[in-house]
């Protein structure tokens, strides 16, 4: 049977699959000092998660069961099977063995794209990077973000902090990655988290898409590196900047610079780094 994921909603507000929670509880043996003790742990779940476009098998992603329909939108939005929220029609939650199918429906058009890239793929995995059949494939056309606004270092450090402080799941179990979207005044908008770091980003582009927010009302911050992968996801969605606590790769500092992106890396305390685009940091005299 399908599951509605408006109508589930575990303790933390998430929306989850009826049989599979975000966080179970293990039973461990905790050692300090020498000193064992056992008790129960609240572990973080991760299971794979198989996305099939109009019947048709694409991805299996491994994700928290948590927010799939925000992860199965923003998704499709970076990947580049749809061209926005209006193309896809649908998404049914059903569950297989140990897994999740997610049954998603989008249009005739979008799907004629989808299938002519399988047909390029055949024999491959699917993972993203992984499926793309050529070096060009994967770099792709890189996309230029909206100006955005100016963030002074005061938002910058605060929407780091506050994303922190919001993270529920990582809380309660560790393990998991955030990402947010934060008003220029450092204020966090939305969270997602997932195991995976491109998961919570896909799942929150996905939110931001769903409720219409303005990609260039404010910036994304993540908890995890500035990979390749992370800044061209943020393009896409046309966000103009970036801010992890974790460096950035050479590759995502030549696409962000390409695409008119601010990327900040290493934002925590009282400290950043600013790779390209400083003018969207107010750095004063």
């Amino acid at each position: 049977m399908g599951a509605d994921l408006d109508d589930l909603q575990d303790p933390l507000g998430l929306h989850r699959v009826g049989y599979a929670e975000p966080l179970l509880a293990h039973r461990a043996l905790r050692v300090r000092d020498g000193t064992a003790a056992e008790g129960t742990e609240q572990v973080a779940e991760e299971v794979p998660v198989a996305l099939v476009y109009n019947g048709a098998p694409h991805v299996v992603m491994m994700a928290t069961p948590a927010d799939l329909e925000d992860f199965v939108l923003g998704f499709s939005l970076t990947e580049g099977l749809i061209g926005g929220p209006a193309d896809l029609w649908g998404i049914e939650v059903v569950r297989y063995g140990q897994g999740i199918e997610v049954q998603v429906s989008v249009t005739e058009a979008c799907m004629a794209g989808i299938t002519q890239r399988q047909r390029r793929l055949t024999g491959r995995t699917g993972c993203g990077i992984c499926g793309s059949d050529s070096v060009a494939a994967v770099l792709g056309t890189v996309h230029q973000v909206s100006p955005g606004p100016q963030v002074t270092p005061a938002a910058l450090l605060g929407a780091i902090e506050g994303l922190a402080g919001r993270q529920q799941l990582n809380a309660a179990a560790g393990a998991v990655h955030a990402a947010g979207f934060a008003t220029a005044a450092g204020s966090i908008m939305r969270i997602r988290e997932d195991v995976g770091r491109h998961n919570a980003l896909d799942k929150l582009i996905g939110a931001l898409s769903r409720e219409g927010i303005d990609p260039g009302s404010g910036f994304i911050v993540v908890t995890s590196r500035a990979s390749f992968e992370m800044v061209q996801k943020c393009t896409v969605f046309g966000t103009g900047l970036l801010a992890a606590i974790s460096g950035p790769t050479g590759l995502a500092i030549r696409v962000a610079e390409q695409a008119g992106l601010t990327l900040v890396g290493f934002v925590r305390g009282s400290r950043y780094t600013i790779y390209t685009h400083p003018e969207r940091v107010e750095l004063g005299e």
